[in-house]
């Protein structure tokens, strides 16, 4: 009986070694795309031709995470002016000098459960990678 509680022990420890370090590496996979997505979005909103970023830029950001294999339902945008007007309205772009900010989240799907094997608790169901970034309007009309 002894043997039988080492030997899952044992089992357990080997799986968490082996398979943590994977999880962890698509966690921070996920977390350096949305990071560079959103800086692409920004740099393309904020330029001195758009001055916003709406849905359509949006939806085609989906589209290329789900290129890395991130559901594109998933994927929330929040998009803000420093001036307080919308920075999604294509008709209204935000003038030079005004703030153009973006977040992205995304859950994290479980990734960490494997930690449990060990006796961590993994993070809440409902935590979110989060990227965000803050970008000055070119836009002049």
């Amino acid at each position: 009986m002894k043997s039988l509680l080492v030997f899952i022990l044992l089992s357990a420890m080997m799986c968490w070694f082996m398979f943590s370090p994977i999880y962890k590496h698509v966690l921070i996979v996920r977390q350096a795309v949305l990071q560079q997505e959103v800086d692409y979005l920004l740099e393309i909103g904020a330029n001195g031709d758009h001055g916003y970023i709406d849905a359509a830029m949006m939806q085609e950001s989906r589209l290329r995470l789900a290129k890395y294999g991130l559901l594109p339902s998933s994927v929330e945008f929040v998009v803000s002016s420093g001036s307080g007007s919308p920075a999604t309205d294509a008709n209204q772009p935000l003038l030079r000098g005004t703030s153009l900010s973006l977040t992205a989240n995304y859950p994290m799907e479980g990734l960490l459960a494997i930690d449990r094997l060990i006796g961590l608790a993994p993070p809440p169901a409902n935590t979110r990678l989060r990227a965000s970034g803050m970008k000055m309007s070119e836009y002049v009309p």
